[in-house]
């Protein structure tokens, strides 16, 4: 097996298993080795910048830094990957009402898996409000072809029935396109839900999900977590710049928005997450689909128990 395909026979294998948690590895091109790696980073901005250029620049700096702590992009990716990126593109909204994901974050994202060696890095997400519309509102379509991603509105015939094996979803469907490329990486952002009270990282997985999302709503503490298990993204690259703080997950008054200028990068879905959680104000522990997959060990909700790198910058 080449190191290509490592992600795809990862996934198969523990799916079949029921694996769930690991400690956190190094990739090598010979596999997996047993140096123990950073697990969870966190980076801050001391200022608020409001003009558009101080605004790119701190996106950037903080996701550097905040992988950089993590030991850099190479950790994650390999020369000649795919790479599929998945910001929250879901909703109509312009950058400022922080209901999508800050684009000068993702660009940030784009231009350093290129820098690791990527072959290409594609962006998408399922969205709820029309993609062409979303994709070029949300300022994520520009930024991300600009830095060099090809930008994909996807296609359902693309979507196949996949055997999730989890509490809520025995089957669902999956863009075929996340699972099998090299590496996944999830680029949502922090925000207020007003059905789970906040969206993270593993919610804006349903994303990669096609078929009927709203049935997800009936038992969202178990339908979150059986994405996050089978889905297992590479990394998570958590926007906390502006932070959406109620009328989630749509937003639209510019009232609800309040900079916290941060971002938590990290392998541990549930770790990066809770300090989420805290990032929107809210005891991680009362939201459920943290506790259930806390539960499931897919990760830790007491993520400074595992250390985390933290920059000021």
């Amino acid at each position: 097996m080449n190191f290509r395909t490592h992600r795809r026979h990862f996934l198969t294998t523990c799916a079949q298993a029921g694996t769930v948690a690991l400690p956190a590895l190094f990739w090598t091109r010979s596999g997996l080795a047993a140096a123990p790696a950073p697990v969870i980073s966190i980076a801050r901005y001391k200022t608020s910048p409001s003009d558009p250029a101080g605004i790119a620049e701190e996106a950037d700096r903080l996701a550097r830094k905040a992988l950089e702590a993590l030991g850099g992009m190479r950790r994650f990716v390999a020369k000649g990957d795919v790479v599929w990126v998945k910001p929250n593109m879901g909703w109509n909204r312009k950058p400022e009402l922080a209901a999508t994901t800050n684009p000068d974050l993702v660009a940030s994202v784009v231009k350093q898996c290129y820098e690791a060696g990527a072959g290409q890095v594609f962006v998408s997400d399922n969205s709820c409000h029309p993609a062409q519309t979303v994709f070029a509102r949300s300022g994520i379509q520009v930024a991300a072809e600009k830095a060099g991603a090809k930008v994909v509105f996807l296609d359902p015939r693309k979507c196949r029935k996949m055997a999730i094996k989890g509490k809520a979803l025995p089957e669902w469907e999956i863009y075929t396109d996340f699972v099998e490329a090299d590496k996944f990486i999830n680029l949502p952002i922090v925000k207020h839900h007003s059905m789970c009270r906040a969206t993270l990282g593993m919610k804006n997985l349903m994303g990669a999900a096609g078929g009927q999302r709203n049935r997800y709503h009936q038992d969202l503490d178990n339908t979150v977590t059986d994405l996050a298990v089978f889905l297992k993204p590479d990394l998570v690259v958590l926007d906390g710049i502006r932070v959406l703080t109620a009328n989630g997950p749509t937003g639209g008054n510019l009232a609800d928005v309040a900079r916290k200028d941060i971002v938590v990068a990290g392998t541990d879905q549930v770790a990066v997450d809770a300090r989420g959680a805290e990032v929107l104000g809210v005891d991680p522990r009362r939201i459920g689909h943290i506790v259930e997959a806390a539960a499931r060990r897919l990760g830790t909700i007491d993520y400074k128990s595992l250390g985390p790198k933290e920059v000021v910058i």
